[in-house]
């Protein structure tokens, strides 16, 4: 099988590359500068068609997007170009290159979080923000432009060992400061990137025939807090640490409460629990023994 992985720079996309590498034909492309195989600017149309007219994937996996939320909040046309625009210009490069399948990443955010139930591919979006505004749009425009060849796969709370993440930025907090503050009152999902990617391959190998929705998230929840204190206790890092409220932090944007996903259409692709991926996220980081 023939993979395009936009957004191959990406925490997630390295580690989508590094599991498709083995029995399929890959290839990575980013923005200029990534350092990516190829380049690609997903807000030009003309940009991505031409990419995978080149290429002609079977399948192609969009984990480009505009992921700062709060970012998103105040920078409102870049958060759109990216996630709403570009997603309908990849869906559309897929039917125009010769009808190739689309798996393409979403959000929690998607939801507002007044529930108190897992909430399932079924249930009716409500996002809050920017981001989650932007990224409904864009699932919009994918099931538009690419009706009954794509994947639409919403994640939460991703973290791994590329990039920048919750994790990173404890551990460097944890190191630099005695005491910490962290949000206690936003409950969701922590999923770790590369368990991510395995189950996105197993979607791909044994799913693209049944479009639409699928939720995968690491199995469990926690509070942003309790992610936090799992962190510091593996890794043995002594800080004291503080519980806090979303209103007493005052981030730009809006978070959802609750936005704890179920997968209730691909049971058979289980994800390990997220302290299963922390463990293995902080020994690839080298934070614990092998």
């Amino acid at each position: 099988m023939k993979v395009l992985i936009i957004g191959a720079a990406g925490q997630l996309g390295y580690d989508l590359s590094r599991t498709f590498a083995s029995g399929h034909q890959i290839l990575g492309a980013d923005i200029a500068g990534s350092g990516a195989e190829r380049e690609v600017d997903i807000t030009e149309l003309n940009n991505v068609v031409e990419l995978a007219v080149d290429y002609q994937p079977d399948v192609v996996i969009n984990a480009a997007a505009f992921t700062n939320v709060d970012g998103c909040q105040t920078n409102r046309q870049d958060c759109w170009e990216v996630n709403a625009t570009g997603a309908g210009n990849v869906a559309r490069a897929c039917g125009i290159c010769g009808g190739a399948s689309l798996i393409h990443i979403s959000t929690d955010y998607v939801f507002d979080g007044s529930g108190n139930e897992p909430y399932s591919e079924h249930n009716p979006a409500a996002p809050l923000g920017e981001y989650g505004r932007s990224k409904f749009a864009g699932e919009e425009e994918v099931r538009k432009e690419l009706p009954g060849k794509h994947l639409i796969v919403r994640t939460a709370w991703l973290f791994g060992s590329h990039g920048n993440n919750f994790v990173k930025t404890m551990l460097k907090l944890g190191r630099e400061r005695a005491e910490l503050s962290v949000v206690d009152d936003q409950t969701g999902s922590p999923t770790f990137a590369g368990h991510l990617a395995m189950a996105l391959r197993a979607l791909a190998e044994n799913r693209l025939e049944d479009p639409g929705v699928y939720h995968m998230t690491g199995s469990g929840h926690c509070t942003w807090y309790e992610f936090a204190a799992e962190i510091f206790r593996l890794t043995d890092i002594k800080v004291i640490l503080k519980k806090t409220t979303s209103e007493e932090f005052k981030a730009p944007a809006p978070r959802p409460a609750y936005s704890v996903l179920a997968n209730t259409r691909a049971p058979e692709i289980k994800m390990p629990s997220w302290q299963e991926g922390l463990i293995e996220c902080l020994k690839e980081l080298g934070e614990l023994s092998k």
